[in-house]
Protein backbone atom coordinates (compact mmCIF):
# COMPACT_ATOMS: atom_id res chain seq x y z
CA UNK A 1 0.00 0.00 0.00
CA UNK A 2 2.20 3.06 1.14
CA UNK A 3 0.80 6.72 2.00
CA UNK A 4 -3.23 7.07 1.13
CA UNK A 5 -3.53 10.12 2.76
CA UNK A 6 -1.91 13.17 4.88
CA UNK A 7 -3.41 16.28 6.51
CA UNK A 8 -1.93 18.87 8.30
CA UNK A 9 -3.14 20.19 11.57
CA UNK A 10 -2.75 22.55 14.52
CA UNK A 11 -1.91 21.72 18.19
CA UNK A 12 -3.70 24.32 20.30
CA UNK A 13 -3.84 22.79 24.07
CA UNK A 14 -7.44 24.64 24.76
CA UNK A 15 -9.07 22.20 21.92
CA UNK A 16 -9.37 20.05 24.49
CA UNK A 17 -12.70 20.69 26.37
CA UNK A 18 -11.13 19.61 29.60
CA UNK A 19 -8.19 22.09 29.07
CA UNK A 20 -10.44 24.72 27.24
CA UNK A 21 -12.92 25.03 29.44
CA UNK A 22 -15.35 26.71 26.99
CA UNK A 23 -12.81 28.51 25.15
CA UNK A 24 -12.28 25.81 22.58
CA UNK A 25 -15.61 27.31 21.39
CA UNK A 26 -13.91 30.33 20.20
CA UNK A 27 -11.60 27.74 17.58
CA UNK A 28 -15.12 26.30 16.72
CA UNK A 29 -14.13 25.95 12.99
CA UNK A 30 -10.80 24.32 13.97
CA UNK A 31 -12.62 22.11 16.05
CA UNK A 32 -15.34 20.89 13.29
CA UNK A 33 -12.43 20.40 10.42
CA UNK A 34 -10.08 18.73 13.30
CA UNK A 35 -12.68 16.10 14.17
CA UNK A 36 -13.54 15.86 10.29
CA UNK A 37 -9.79 14.75 9.52
CA UNK A 38 -10.31 12.30 12.71
CA UNK A 39 -13.48 10.53 10.92
CA UNK A 40 -11.48 10.41 7.77
CA UNK A 41 -8.39 8.91 9.15
CA UNK A 42 -11.11 6.19 10.62
CA UNK A 43 -12.47 5.40 7.49
CA UNK A 44 -9.49 4.88 5.68
CA UNK A 45 -8.77 2.25 8.61
CA UNK A 46 -4.82 2.67 8.87
CA UNK A 47 -2.14 0.35 9.52
CA UNK A 48 -0.31 3.05 11.01
CA UNK A 49 -0.16 6.82 11.45
CA UNK A 50 2.90 8.40 11.78
CA UNK A 51 2.70 11.87 13.64
CA UNK A 52 5.55 14.59 13.02
CA UNK A 53 5.59 17.23 15.73
CA UNK A 54 7.97 20.64 16.07
CA UNK A 55 7.53 19.52 20.35
CA UNK A 56 8.74 16.77 19.73
CA UNK A 57 12.39 16.21 21.45
CA UNK A 58 14.34 17.73 18.52
CA UNK A 59 18.22 18.15 17.37
CA UNK A 60 19.86 20.38 15.51
CA UNK A 61 22.09 17.69 13.60
CA UNK A 62 19.39 14.74 13.27
CA UNK A 63 15.59 13.70 13.86
CA UNK A 64 14.68 11.72 16.69
CA UNK A 65 12.02 9.29 16.13
CA UNK A 66 10.10 7.34 19.25
CA UNK A 67 11.68 3.80 19.00
CA UNK A 68 9.20 2.14 21.00
CA UNK A 69 7.26 -0.03 22.04
CA UNK A 70 4.72 2.78 24.13
CA UNK A 71 4.38 6.35 23.69
CA UNK A 72 2.43 7.76 27.02
CA UNK A 73 0.98 11.09 27.42
CA UNK A 74 -1.41 13.24 29.32
CA UNK A 75 -2.74 16.82 29.69
CA UNK A 76 -1.26 17.54 33.12
CA UNK A 77 0.58 20.41 32.26
CA UNK A 78 -2.32 22.31 30.62
CA UNK A 79 -4.85 21.63 33.98
CA UNK A 80 -6.30 18.18 33.07
CA UNK A 81 -4.46 15.76 34.10
CA UNK A 82 -7.52 12.99 33.58
CA UNK A 83 -7.06 13.34 30.08
CA UNK A 84 -4.32 10.44 28.54
CA UNK A 85 -2.94 9.07 25.79
CA UNK A 86 -1.22 5.75 25.22
CA UNK A 87 0.43 4.95 21.60
CA UNK A 88 1.79 1.71 20.26
CA UNK A 89 4.65 2.07 18.59
CA UNK A 90 5.10 0.35 15.07
CA UNK A 91 8.76 -0.45 16.06
CA UNK A 92 9.70 -2.53 12.56
CA UNK A 93 8.48 0.89 11.01
CA UNK A 94 10.52 2.58 13.06
CA UNK A 95 13.62 0.59 12.91
CA UNK A 96 13.14 0.40 9.03
CA UNK A 97 13.03 4.49 8.63
CA UNK A 98 16.01 4.93 10.84
CA UNK A 99 17.90 1.90 8.76
CA UNK A 100 16.56 3.16 5.44
CA UNK A 101 17.64 7.36 6.00
CA UNK A 102 20.97 6.27 7.50
CA UNK A 103 21.61 4.55 4.55
CA UNK A 104 20.67 8.06 2.39
CA UNK A 105 23.23 9.30 5.01
CA UNK A 106 20.05 11.21 6.97
CA UNK A 107 20.31 11.01 10.07
CA UNK A 108 17.60 9.72 12.33
CA UNK A 109 17.78 8.16 15.38
CA UNK A 110 15.59 6.20 17.94
CA UNK A 111 18.08 6.61 20.56
CA UNK A 112 17.50 10.31 20.70
CA UNK A 113 13.99 9.99 21.57
CA UNK A 114 15.86 9.71 25.25
CA UNK A 115 12.62 7.56 27.02
CA UNK A 116 10.42 11.36 26.71
CA UNK A 117 7.00 11.02 26.90
CA UNK A 118 4.39 11.98 24.48
CA UNK A 119 4.59 15.80 23.63
CA UNK A 120 1.41 17.79 23.21
CA UNK A 121 1.26 18.35 19.80
CA UNK A 122 1.46 14.78 19.17
CA UNK A 123 -1.03 14.60 21.37
CA UNK A 124 -3.59 16.00 20.41
CA UNK A 125 -4.35 14.97 16.86
CA UNK A 126 -4.11 11.41 18.69
CA UNK A 127 -6.27 12.11 21.44
CA UNK A 128 -8.61 13.11 18.28
CA UNK A 129 -8.48 10.32 16.20
CA UNK A 130 -8.99 7.79 19.40
CA UNK A 131 -11.83 9.93 20.33
CA UNK A 132 -13.08 8.77 16.41
CA UNK A 133 -12.35 4.63 17.42
CA UNK A 134 -8.94 4.72 15.42
CA UNK A 135 -6.97 2.29 17.06
CA UNK A 136 -3.56 1.21 15.28
CA UNK A 137 0.42 1.39 15.84
CA UNK A 138 2.05 5.28 15.38
CA UNK A 139 5.21 6.14 14.41
CA UNK A 140 6.33 9.77 16.12
CA UNK A 141 9.09 11.66 14.95
CA UNK A 142 10.48 15.27 16.06
CA UNK A 143 11.49 18.00 13.58
CA UNK A 144 15.29 18.86 13.08
CA UNK A 145 18.00 22.21 12.69
CA UNK A 146 18.87 20.71 9.23
CA UNK A 147 17.81 21.68 5.72
CA UNK A 148 14.64 21.81 4.23
CA UNK A 149 15.58 19.48 1.46
CA UNK A 150 16.30 16.99 5.05
CA UNK A 151 12.90 17.50 5.62
CA UNK A 152 11.49 16.51 2.39
CA UNK A 153 13.85 13.84 2.53
CA UNK A 154 12.64 12.08 5.50
CA UNK A 155 9.53 12.18 4.46
CA UNK A 156 10.27 10.64 0.97
CA UNK A 157 12.12 7.80 3.40
CA UNK A 158 8.58 7.12 5.38
CA UNK A 159 6.75 6.88 2.05
CA UNK A 160 9.27 4.68 1.23
CA UNK A 161 8.81 2.45 4.48
CA UNK A 162 4.63 2.46 3.97
CA UNK A 163 5.49 0.84 0.78
CA UNK A 164 8.23 -1.55 1.60
CA UNK A 165 6.41 -2.69 4.49
CA UNK A 166 2.88 -2.56 2.84
CA UNK A 167 1.30 -0.76 5.26
CA UNK A 168 -1.88 1.75 4.71
CA UNK A 169 -0.17 4.77 6.63
CA UNK A 170 -2.07 8.14 7.15
CA UNK A 171 0.27 10.57 7.16
CA UNK A 172 -0.34 13.58 10.32
CA UNK A 173 2.12 16.80 9.84
CA UNK A 174 0.89 18.67 13.25
CA UNK A 175 2.11 22.13 13.53
CA UNK A 176 0.58 25.68 14.67
CA UNK A 177 1.10 28.58 11.58
CA UNK A 178 1.96 32.12 12.49
CA UNK A 179 2.21 33.05 16.60
CA UNK A 180 2.06 36.86 16.04
CA UNK A 181 -1.41 37.47 14.68
CA UNK A 182 -2.79 39.73 17.30
CA UNK A 183 -1.28 42.04 19.46
CA UNK A 184 -2.64 40.58 22.79
CA UNK A 185 -1.63 37.22 21.05
CA UNK A 186 1.55 34.77 22.86
CA UNK A 187 4.11 36.77 20.74
CA UNK A 188 2.16 40.07 19.92
CA UNK A 189 1.84 41.09 16.08
CA UNK A 190 3.55 41.78 13.24
CA UNK A 191 2.58 42.25 9.91
CA UNK A 192 4.85 39.61 8.51
CA UNK A 193 2.50 36.78 10.53
CA UNK A 194 -0.64 36.98 8.25
CA UNK A 195 1.77 37.66 5.58
CA UNK A 196 3.51 33.81 6.30
CA UNK A 197 -0.19 32.20 6.96
CA UNK A 198 -1.35 33.83 3.76
CA UNK A 199 0.99 32.02 2.03
CA UNK A 200 1.35 28.69 3.79
CA UNK A 201 -3.09 28.54 3.23
CA UNK A 202 -3.01 29.62 -0.52
CA UNK A 203 -0.16 26.35 -0.84
CA UNK A 204 -2.51 23.94 0.83
CA UNK A 205 -5.95 25.21 -0.88
CA UNK A 206 -3.88 25.54 -4.43
CA UNK A 207 -2.13 21.93 -3.79
CA UNK A 208 0.98 23.03 -4.26
CA UNK A 209 3.46 21.67 -1.47
CA UNK A 210 6.11 23.57 -3.73
CA UNK A 211 5.50 26.56 -2.59
CA UNK A 212 5.95 25.80 0.80
CA UNK A 213 9.87 25.34 0.12
CA UNK A 214 9.63 29.12 -1.44
CA UNK A 215 8.29 31.20 1.06
CA UNK A 216 10.55 34.10 1.94
CA UNK A 217 12.77 33.20 4.67
CA UNK A 218 12.68 36.11 6.77
CA UNK A 219 8.92 35.89 6.65
CA UNK A 220 9.45 32.24 8.16
CA UNK A 221 11.94 33.83 10.89
CA UNK A 222 9.55 36.84 11.59
CA UNK A 223 6.22 35.15 11.97
CA UNK A 224 7.23 32.97 14.37
CA UNK A 225 5.73 29.83 13.52
CA UNK A 226 6.65 26.42 14.64
CA UNK A 227 4.54 23.70 11.67
CA UNK A 228 6.54 24.80 8.50
CA UNK A 229 8.85 21.34 8.28
CA UNK A 230 6.58 19.22 9.44
CA UNK A 231 4.69 20.53 6.99
CA UNK A 232 7.85 19.69 4.38
CA UNK A 233 8.19 16.33 5.82
CA UNK A 234 4.80 15.67 4.89
CA UNK A 235 5.57 17.25 1.37
CA UNK A 236 7.95 14.46 0.84
CA UNK A 237 5.69 11.81 2.06
CA UNK A 238 3.45 13.09 -1.04
CA UNK A 239 6.33 13.22 -3.43
CA UNK A 240 5.32 11.70 -6.56
CA UNK A 241 1.79 10.92 -5.82
CA UNK A 242 -1.48 11.92 -7.14
CA UNK A 243 -3.63 13.52 -4.47
CA UNK A 244 -6.17 16.26 -3.97
CA UNK A 245 -4.97 19.51 -1.44
CA UNK A 246 -8.05 21.04 0.74
CA UNK A 247 -7.86 23.90 3.14
CA UNK A 248 -10.48 22.80 5.38
CA UNK A 249 -10.08 25.33 7.88
CA UNK A 250 -8.16 28.82 8.84
CA UNK A 251 -8.61 30.83 12.02
CA UNK A 252 -6.35 32.41 14.27
CA UNK A 253 -8.37 34.40 17.12
CA UNK A 254 -6.03 34.11 19.85
CA UNK A 255 -3.15 34.99 17.83
CA UNK A 256 -1.53 31.47 16.33
CA UNK A 257 -2.15 30.25 13.27
CA UNK A 258 -4.51 27.18 13.22
CA UNK A 259 -5.50 25.66 9.83
CA UNK A 260 -6.05 22.16 8.68
CA UNK A 261 -6.07 20.64 5.30
CA UNK A 262 -6.84 17.23 3.86
CA UNK A 263 -4.68 15.38 1.23
CA UNK A 264 -6.16 12.38 0.01
CA UNK A 265 -3.87 10.24 -1.96
CA UNK A 266 -5.36 8.03 -5.42
CA UNK A 267 -8.01 11.34 -6.37
CA UNK A 268 -7.11 13.63 -8.96
CA UNK A 269 -6.19 16.83 -8.05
Amino acid sequence: MGIVAAYAVPHPPLIVPACGQGQERGIQATVDSFEEVARRIARHDPDTIVVTSPHAPMYYDCFAICPGPVLEGDFAQFRAPEEKVSARIDEEFAREVEQLAQRAMLPVMGRAWAGMPMDHATFIPLWFTGNAGVDCPVVACGLSGLSDRDHYALGQVIAQVAEDLDRRVVFVASGDWSHKLTPDGPYGFTPEGPMFDAKVAEAFRNNDMDALFHIDKFLVDVAAECGLRSFMIMAGALHGKQHTGELLSYEGPFGVGYGVAAFEVGEEG
